[in-house]
């Protein structure tokens, strides 16, 4: 369900992007803002929004799968030793206020709740600008600083025990078509070589569109891809890894995302030339 409280992306005038701010979800789902539909400039979809295979896959969003035993992810959590397991262990993304509201973006306040308290405050800083006649980027930045006395720690299922699973973080649901997209980056070529990666930008191509996502800071860029093409498409950053990742009390985790969003095909030159645009602008 979305509310007046939903603002539209809009570049040119063209609307490219609803972010659902208090969206009505069970908490099976971990609730929480994102962005669908996102389209091109020509109006094609390439965001999917809780499909068949991953039901608390929403859009474009920040999504975590262990922050201190709390899922901000949804569905099963993974136990070493045990495997993905229902737990009754589900955070929320609680939107509290816009600190700016312009159809090319926004900035929004958050609370990260679970068992009735609050562990991590974030600010979303997401802007949508226009590249060419068929290109535009989706810059995304949020920081999440630690609000309660302790450490806090955030993990994946491959921290947990479960290898090529460090996903949680930026994570971009895409459309899913009759064929697997392409991945690529400036020197690898396909989900194999690609996933687990660090790589400046990575491309998704699809049969009309292309996404290219870029980490835009030294600590973005530091974060392995997480990338899936043959099972679903979809991408996301790895904040943990290889380890968990430490978040002291009063401190913040800060990452910016941008991506790029391209009607039709692009090459490995076009890309990294809209990349370059889109980060320098």
């Amino acid at each position: 369900m979305t509310t007046n409280d939903s603002p539209v992306l809009r570049v040119a005038g063209r609307p490219v992007g609803r972010c659902v701010t208090r969206p009505e979800l069970p908490a099976r789902l971990s609730p929480r803002p994102y962005l669908h539909p996102v389209t091109t400039l020509a109006g094609t979809a390439v965001t999917e929004l809780s499909p068949a295979d991953h039901t608390h896959h929403l859009g474009v969003g920040v999504a975590v799968p262990d922050v201190e035993g709390h899922n901000f992810w949804g569905g099963r959590t993974f136990v070493r030793d045990q495997g993905p397991t229902e737990l009754d262990n589900h955070g929320a993304q609680r939107h509290t206020s816009f600190q700016l509201r312009e159809p090319g973006g926004f900035v929004e306040e958050l609370r990260w709740m679970a068992s009735g308290a609050e562990l991590l405050r974030e600010r979303r800083t997401v802007a949508a600008t226009e590249l060419t006649d068929t290109a535009w980027a989706l810059d995304f930045t949020f920081s999440l600083t630690n609000v309660t006395p302790g450490l806090l720690s955030i993990g994946s299922p491959a921290t947990n025990g479960r290898p090529g699973a460090a996903y949680g973080g930026f994570f971009w649901r895409a459309r899913k078509e009759q064929l697997a997209p392409h991945v690529f980056t400036a020197d690898r070529e396909g989900e194999t070589e690609v996933h687990g990666t660090r790589a400046d930008w990575l491309a998704l191509a699809g049969s009309t569109w292309t996404l290219v996502f870029a980490g835009a800071t030294d600590a973005t860029r530091q974060d392995p891809w997480f990338v899936r093409a043959a099972e679903y498409p979809g991408v996301g950053s790895s904040l943990a890894h290889e380890a968990r990742l430490p978040v002291p009390p009063g401190e913040t985790v800060v990452r910016r995302v941008v991506t790029v969003v391209a009607d039709g095909g692009l090459g490995p030159d076009e890309a990294a030339a809209l990349v370059r645009k889109a980060v320098n602008q």
